[in-house]
């Protein structure tokens, strides 16, 4: 049995936080980094790359440069809690122990505005893409097909999710290759003017204070998924670093692929200014269709939509039925969903009525990328900002940590940033993610009334229990090293 630092891991390791191990430990290190970068999709600069081009004032690579220096703060945030309580749930788990089950369920229900919604905006990109292809087919009907797909992906359990996940992660990376040297290939012989060129990193001339808020309102929204890695805490067989390490190197992978392509895409437009309405959409495959042919735009296209449609939906609907599962075993949500299948092993009715809402979700939200694209962000945004502070009061506050940066600096940063971007987001999603925060807050009272939906007493959080001396042990480590 693989070993947990200086335990065994296995059900003992979760009897410590009050649970017995149900799901399935078969993901890797590895497998956590793969599926973050399938979530994060390494190619999802294609699609938008039109719409921050011209937001970005042709400086894309930047704004991706920026969220990742942006995002670092949270990802150490979630590495740093991670270790500390390395089971399903993510922020819903980090705050509810770091802080204050309450304040647990908060963060748990909105990113759960996040989580429910990313599937959605998903099938709503990659039935864009097909249409594109397919322009006599309804988008409806290839919203039901990425589903019914992914739905079937998810139930068999997470090994076979985990081999989809690195062939289609190998796929994305065999046509960036096929990209950069497309690219390469037309800078050398200045195809339509292409040369090398360092404005698309920064440009004076167009740079300006306000351009940074929109490069994070944006990059934001790219690099989400690195957080799912998270839920995959209690499938993970690599240790309680596992998760932290894969979300840091995904993080860091990911951004490389999008500043690297972003800039190569660039150098081949140096003369654009803007693209114009109709052409933004599809700009990123224009470009493909102007340095190579037909037959490798529609290729493109086709990646695009599989990646988003099936990679991407595949990782976001496994990360939000471990939400749920996770939820609903502590009794903050019906119980029902903590069923897990005896055979695959996964939360099946959690990954079920995923499947269900999305498409009811699916099929409303047609069209409306803008919309679902700003809820996505203020789920996710306010969870974050619950995360930070629950970093500084659990290592900080409650352990009395030393290491000022990762328990003090850090998330403080990463609140600071994190706020400057909620406090400048549309009107529509503060007013849509206020209604749903209300609507939890309403279920939460429902809950306490009830006298349920409290965690177990059996806590890791204290020096005195097995995790949190393992906890402690780590941290002496640290500081002597």
């Amino acid at each position: 049995m693989p070993t947990y630092d200086n335990h065994t891991l296995g059900e003992g390791d979760l009897t410590e936080f009050g649970y017995k191990q149900e799901l399935s430990r078969g993901l890797s290190t590895a497998d956590l980094l793969i599926y973050g970068l399938v979530f994060m999709v390494p190619i999802a600069p294609w699609a938008i790359y039109g719409t921050v081009y011209n937001e970005a004032k042709g400086m894309v690579p930047l704004v991706y440069l920026i969220g990742l220096v942006a995002m670092i703060f949270t990802a150490l945030s979630y590495a740093q809690m991670s270790r500390a309580f390395p089971i399903a749930g993510s922020v819903y788990s980090y705050v509810g122990r770091g802080m204050h089950p309450k304040l647990g369920f908060i963060a748990g229900w909105t990113i759960l505005l996040d989580y429910l919604l990313v599937p959605t905006l998903l099938y709503v990109f990659a039935a864009e893409s097909m249409s594109g292809i397919f322009p006599a087919v309804p988008k409806w009907v290839w919203i039901l097909v990425f589903l019914a797909v992914n739905t079937a992906i998810n139930y068999v359990g997470v090994s076979f999710t985990a081999v989809v996940n690195r062939l289609f992660l190998a796929a994305e990376v065999v046509f960036i290759v096929i990209f950069a040297v497309m690219a390469i290939v037309a800078i050398v012989h200045g195809t339509g003017g292409a040369h090398v060129t360092a404005k698309p990193i920064f440009d004076a001339a167009n740079f300006s204070a306000p351009l940074v808020g929109t490069a994070l309102s944006i990059a934001v929204l790219s690099f989400l998924g690195f957080d799912g890695i998270a839920t995959l805490a209690e499938e993970s067989k690599g240790g309680h670093r596992s998760a932290g390490i894969a979300m840091i190197a995904g993080l860091f992978l990911v951004a490389f692929f999008f500043i690297s392509q972003t800039w190569l895409a660039g150098m081949l437009i140096p003369n654009t200014t803007s693209f114009s309405d109709a052409e933004a959409g599809n700009a990123f495959f224009d470009i493909v269709g102007k340095i190579s042919n037909n037959g490798w735009q529609i290729a493109f296209l086709a990646m695009n939509a599989l990646a988003v449609g099936i990679a991407n939906a595949v990782a976001a609907q496994s990360a939000t039925s471990r939400l749920l599962f996770s939820m609903s075993r502590d009794g903050q949500l019906p119980r029902f969903l903590a069923h897990v299948n005896a055979r695959s092993k996964v939360p099946e009715r959690a990954i079920l009525l995923v499947a269900g809402i999305t498409l009811v979700l699916g099929l409303f939200f047609v069209g409306q990328i803008g919309l679902i694209s700003s809820l996505v962000n203020f789920g996710a945004l306010t969870a974050f900002l619950l995360l930070h502070v629950s970093v500084v009061t659990y290592y900080g506050v409650r352990r009395k940590s030393s290491n000022i940066f990762l328990h003090w600096i850090g998330p403080v940063i990463g609140f600071l940033i994190i706020g400057f971007v909620l406090w400048n987001a549309e009107p529509a999603a503060k007013i849509g993610g206020l209604a749903w925060l209300v609507i939890g807050i309403l279920v939460l009272a429902y809950y306490n009334r009830k006298g349920i939906g409290i965690l177990p007493e059996h806590r890791a959080d204290s020096a005195e229990s097995p995790a949190g001396a393992t906890a402690e042990l780590d941290y002496a480590a640290e500081q002597k090293g």
